[in-house]
């Protein structure tokens, strides 16, 4: 069974105390390292494995959405989930523009966590459930243009949603690379975005992947 490395970064001791001991009743993950800024998280991660960030969105010095920015650059596959005592909407999709794998409120359940850090093992965009509220009521100006998707498009979208990569989702719906890789463009156009990443984006803060 595959462990995965994981650091707490959050500038508060007591919050670090009640994460750890929470992921220590957890399968699957391994506490590495507990530290309390953006830059030691840097240091260490240039040289060290790390398969799980667990990090707090207000960091001293750097904030956690431009450091989760600046570890998906170097570091894609590693999972960052944000936590924090803040819920604006805004706040939450930067983070999750920047690369992030989930948003959990500190406030949030035992098993809140739990499922949301199994979720982002398996590859989905997740959040706590006072995070899901908030961003699934649509915006106003949001709701101008939601174009409509084939269900083969749609199936597409699913699977992107959940990381996968275009050959996985061919591999999935026993279609050709090419195929993907045209409705993938197809899609990107559809809702005028330049990247999967502001499609998944604009398609959660829409509550559009239900």
């Amino acid at each position: 069974m595959k462990t995965y490395k994981t650091i707490i970064v959050d500038d508060h001791p007591i919050v670090i105390s009640g994460v750890s001991g929470l992921l220590s009743d957890l399968d699957k993950i391994e506490l590495v390292q507990t530290l309390e800024s953006g830059v030691t998280l840097l240091d260490y991660i240039g040289a060290n494995k790390v398969d799980l960030i667990l990090m707090d969105i207000f960091l001293p010095l750097i904030n956690g959405v431009d450091l989760c920015k600046t570890i998906k650059q170097k570091h894609p596959k590693v999972i960052i989930i944000g936590m924090s005592s803040q819920s604006e909407r805004s706040l939450v999709m930067q983070f999750i523009q920047n690369g992030g794998n989930g948003y959990i409120l500190k406030n949030a359940s035992f098993e809140e966590f739990k499922c949301c850090i199994y979720k982002a093992i398996d590859g989905e965009i997740v959040f706590s459930d006072e995070v899901k509220t908030i961003i699934s009521q649509p915006l106003s100006e949001d709701l101008e243009y939601i174009p409509s998707l084939s269900r083969r498009e749609k199936d597409i979208v699913v699977l992107l949603s959940k990381g996968k990569s275009t050959q996985e989702i061919a591999d999935e719906l026993f279609l050709s690379f090419l195929t993907v890789q045209t409705h993938r463009r197809n899609i990107l156009q559809k809702y005028k975005m330049k990247n999967v990443a502001e499609l998944m984006t604009h398609l959660l803060k829409n509550n559009l992947l239900n």
